[in-house]
């Protein structure tokens, strides 16, 4: 069972959600420019691409009518390289794991065992990596990898915000809001696979932006699952390692 749950928990770490197709809206090109400078400017974005980035966070999730707290440390660099070690407890079960991926490769570490992640596994990890990380950052969505299209405005939250239907290099698409009059990242809406193959739509919401390094980051992300609140995050600290250990993107061994 608290294999099963500390399984559950980390696929839903990665935040993210799925959306239908909408009526063309403001300019796309527009609206990432405008997103990217609210960050804190191409440059200073560009300048940690190929840096190593340790956040950590804490917060509450919610399973089965249980509700129990959770730490995690993560690292990326870029969207291929990324590690997350998480422990909690749900419901009186102590949970405690690891998810690394290094490009083609991933791994998933629970109760001490080691299992690699590939075919459906491996696709299902790399795009929850970049639902994570491309609203932290944006500047992916220049790249050929995303296919971007302005959609509509809505409100978010009960302010005015513009949508746009993102189509990645899975060829699975998702949605991510901007604050209408900051350009900030404030919701993403999507469907992704969970423990086991199950589907489900998700949507996050970003708040409360800070300072990190010269850039902006949500340090407060709400995550519903099917319209139930489930997970809760506040990012406690941000920071550029000078260097990582080598086994930071590595298989993790086994106990």
């Amino acid at each position: 069972m608290t294999k099963f749950l500390g399984a559950v928990v980390a696929a839903a770490l990665v935040l993210s959600a799925r959306c239908s197709v909408l009526a063309a809206g403001p300019d796309a090109k527009e609206v990432i420019d405008k997103a990217v400078n609210a960050l804190g400017g191409e440059a200073k974005i560009t300048a940690l691409e190929g840096k190593i980035v340790e956040t950590k966070a804490k917060g509450k999730v919610n399973f089965g009518g249980n509700e129990g707290e959770i730490s995690t440390t993560t690292i990326t660099m870029g969207l291929g390289k990324y590690r997350q070690d998480f422990k909690g407890d749900l419901g009186g079960n102590e949970i405690k794991g690891v998810t690394v991926m290094d490009g083609d490769k991933a791994w998933r570490k629970f109760a001490g065992d080691t299992s690699k992640l590939e075919d459906d596994q491996l696709a299902n990890q790399k795009r929850a990596v970049y639902l994570s990380l491309v609203p932290a950052v944006i500047l992916p969505l220049k790249g050929k990898d995303f296919k971007v299209e302005s959609t509509k405005e809505e409100k978010v939250d009960n302010k005015p915000a513009v949508a746009l239907k993102i189509v990645g290099p899975d060829k699975k698409d998702f949605e991510l809001f901007f604050d209408k009059e900051t350009g900030l990242p404030v919701k993403m809406l999507a469907t992704v696979n969970g423990f086991g193959g199950d589907e489900f739509t998700q949507e996050t919401t970003y708040g409360k932006y800070k300072d990190f390094n010269g850039v902006k980051r949500a340090t407060k992300i709400e995550n519903k699952r099917n319209g139930e609140k489930f997970l809760d995050i506040e990012i406690t600290d941000i920071k550029v390692l000078d260097k990582a250990d080598p086994k930071t993107f590595a298989e993790p061994p086994a106990d």
